[in-house]
């Protein structure tokens, strides 16, 4: 077997039966990561040594009959979480010494489902970018095109799966973070459901690690296969067991069909307020033209779908609300002269953006109020289809673009410029009512860039969108390496 991009899977089947070691697997890793990173940049605090005694471990564990449903298998994990001994800085250089003193409970489960961690995968400066780059580790390279980004938050994650770098690993979602990467990358990543997996200690730093009812964001698994996704899902998901007292068992219900015969999709390509680019436009059609051959119900249009510009404009309303109380003081100010200098009739994302930074607790309740009719718009609709498909950005990887104020950049999509964090609007679509979405690879662009598609499902159905993952997989092929 090469060893360079098995799947999790297939790692834990050659361990059980004795074709390979958790020793040698992570010696290769390692060295693979000695070899190639050094012009992607993905593994940005690496823990090499911890690894190579948790192998060790592993195999002696093996040795006595113990079993487990990562033990041994190499993992990375994105630079957020808490890893008790090494840094957590979220990019930010005044905090580049920061120790937590214990591991997060998503890293506690990993090393208690048997996992070896490589080390921690870089990010954007506190994990506000669709790029992955700080003045701490610099900057995380896409690996099938070194100038263009891999994107963010959890870039580090998506180029180290690319590259070889471990089977699996772990990252976050508050604006794409999981699905850009994945999309960006050509691996898979999945958004759970908002609340089934626990995020204590993946907290900025210093802030204590304590539980928390996350408004948007949530944090799962990435990996090279739709059932990567599934087994590594199933060791997070999750409630914290300091908010419950016991760690429970989580009984997701299963897939709504087995078969691509069995489902009903939606499949969008337009979005009222950003254009779709023609090579992920034609992604979707790829998986579009797969789901009729394989006898699926696809539609291209309902009645049911709520309303794309609102649930975007109050998806960035309520991102800039939740995430603006960890915005040093200075720049929030300047942020809220920026918003009262709007006029009174600018409709854009990104004055939507603006004014959600000084939302009022009344304010807040009221968006949350509209959210929570999305949020039945989207009960109904998931009576009539199991799940719908559309972009996670309007384009594949795009160059590294480092401007210092992100409002300023451009996207360039098939020849005309938007504003930058317009893309987001896909990403919402999911994140705002808090529905778990599958990224799957779809193909490669014209370029040769990696391209995919995010597969929706209703809420706790989490299971439903990756075995379709599983079944399109099957029928239009997953991750490739990069050439």
């Amino acid at each position: 077997m090469d060893w360079n991009f098995p799947t999790a899977e297939q790692l834990a089947a050659a361990l059980r039966a004795g074709e390979v070691t958790s020793a040698e697997l992570t010696d290769e890793a390692i060295a693979r990561i000695e070899r190639d990173d050094k012009e992607i940049n993905a593994i940005c605090v690496p823990d090499f040594d911890r690894a190579r005694a948790a192998a060790r471990d592993a195999d002696q564990a093996r040795a006595r009959g113990a079993d487990r449903p990562l033990l041994g298998i190499p993992v990375t994990v994105k630079e957020s979480y808490n890893i008790a001994g090494l840094p957590t800085t979220w990019g930010m250089p005044q905090h580049r010494n920061y120790l937590p003193a214990e591991d997060a409970v998503q890293v506690s489960r990993l090393k208690a489902a048997g996992a070896v961690v490589l080390g921690k995968t870089n990010v954007p400066v506190r994990l506000k970018d669709i790029q992955s780059f700080n003045e701490i580790y610099g900057t995380t390279n896409n690996p099938w095109d070194h100038s263009r980004t891999s994107g963010g938050s959890s870039g580090g994650s998506a180029a180290a799966l690319a590259s070889g770098f471990g089977a699996l690993s772990i990252g976050s979602d508050l604006a794409g973070s999981l699905r850009t990467p994945a999309h960006f990358c050509g691996v898979y990543a999945h958004k759970p459901t908002l609340g089934l997996a626990a995020i204590r200690g993946m907290v900025p730093p210093p802030a204590p690690a304590l539980p928390t009812d996350s408004d948007l964001a949530v944090v799962g698994p990435m990996a090279r296969t739709a059932r990567d996704l599934v087994l590594l899902l199933d060791v997070m998901a999750g409630p914290d067991p300091l908010t419950f007292g016991v760690a429970h068992d989580v009984r997701l219900p299963p897939a709504r069909h087995e078969r691509l015969s069995d489902f009903r999709v939606l499949v969008l390509d337009q979005h009222p307020l950003i254009p779709t680019g023609a090579a992920v436009r034609a992604g979707l059609n790829r998986v579009a033209d797969a789901l009729v051959d394989g006898g699926a119900r696809v539609e291209r249009h309902s009645p049911l779908l709520p309303d794309l510009t609102e649930a975007a404009l109050l998806y960035v309303q309520l991102l800039s609300s939740s995430t603006a109380a960890s915005v040093p003081v200075e720049a929030y100010e300047q942020l809220r002269t920026r918003a009262a200098g709007l006029s009174a009739d600018g409709q854009s994302l990104g004055a939507a953006l603006l004014r959600g930074v000084g939302f009022s607790h009344r304010e807040w309740l009221e968006a949350n109020s509209r959210r929570e009719l999305h949020r039945h718009g989207w009960r109904r609709l998931f009576a009539e289809f199991d799940a719908v498909v559309c972009p996670i950005t309007p384009t594949p990887a795009f160059p590294h673009d480092h401007h210092p104020d992100p409002l300023e950049r451009r996207l360039d999509i098939d020849g005309v410029e938007y504003p930058y964090f317009d893309q987001l609007a896909w990403a919402g679509v999911a994140t705002m009512p808090g529905l778990p979405a599958t990224a799957i690879p779809t193909g490669r662009s014209p370029e040769g860039l990696p391209v995919g598609a995010q597969l929706i499902g209703p809420m706790f159905e989490d299971r439903t969108p990756l075995r379709l993952a599983e079944l399109l997989e099957q029928k239009i092929g997953g991750f490739q390496a990069p050439q």
